[in-house]
């Protein structure tokens, strides 16, 4: 069985512990600006709750026939702390049993996590930009709100921008350094042969 290098093994350890860091700061952002919000709105997206403007953007939303945003239409948040600390888990037995193919299993589940992840987003993006009451105080026909997955969009007269936090960004770093390692592993493999 092909092991790891040294280097390799600190790295994704590394990279695992990093993930740590999504109990203790946000994961994702939306954030709204419109004249009437110069400073704009800002909700927090962490492993279990979201804070900020949420009361806020939520009444606005009601008025165009959203739903209420409330932690108890997020059952992610039940599940999403057992879902990183097994990632982090899985780093860290890939690191100590130092066997390349749980390297190569590892960066495979990290991408599917990461797509899961997204396109659960973009799912309940599509169902709360769509799913309108129609006896909403404002209702243009055809019209939907459903948010950006990553990015800026116009809504109205709300520029919204949707993308990582902090906690997000140190999962991209921390999924980085995983895949470069295999690319480490791989290319310095073929050059030993």
């Amino acid at each position: 069985m092909k092991t790891l290098r040294p280097v390799s093994r600190l790295l994704v350890a590394l990279a695992a512990l990093m993930m740590i860091s999504a109990y203790y700061v946000p994961l994702w952002q939306i954030l709204m600006w419109a004249p009437q919000y110069p400073e704009g709105l800002a909700m927090k997206i962490w492993i279990n709750t979201i804070t900020g403007d949420v009361k806020v953007i939520s009444a606005l939303n009601h008025y165009i026939g959203m739903k209420h945003i409330d932690v108890e239409m997020f059952p992610e948040f039940g599940y999403m702390i057992y879902i990183v600390g097994f990632l982090i888990g899985f780093g860290l037995i890939t690191a100590a049993l130092n066997r390349r193919f749980l390297l190569w299993m590892y960066s495979v589940l990290l991408i599917a996590t990461a797509t899961a992840a997204l396109v659960d987003f973009w799912l309940w993006g599509y169902d709360y930009g769509h799913n309108l009451d129609p006896t909403a105080a404002i209702n243009i026909p055809g019209m939907s709100y459903q948010p950006p997955l990553i990015g800026t969009k116009q809504l109205l007269n709300f520029t919204a921008f949707s993308g990582p936090d902090v906690g997000g960004w140190i999962f991209i770093i921390s999924g980085i350094l995983v895949l470069g390692t295999l690319g480490f592993e791989l290319y310095t493999s073929k050059k030993r042969v």
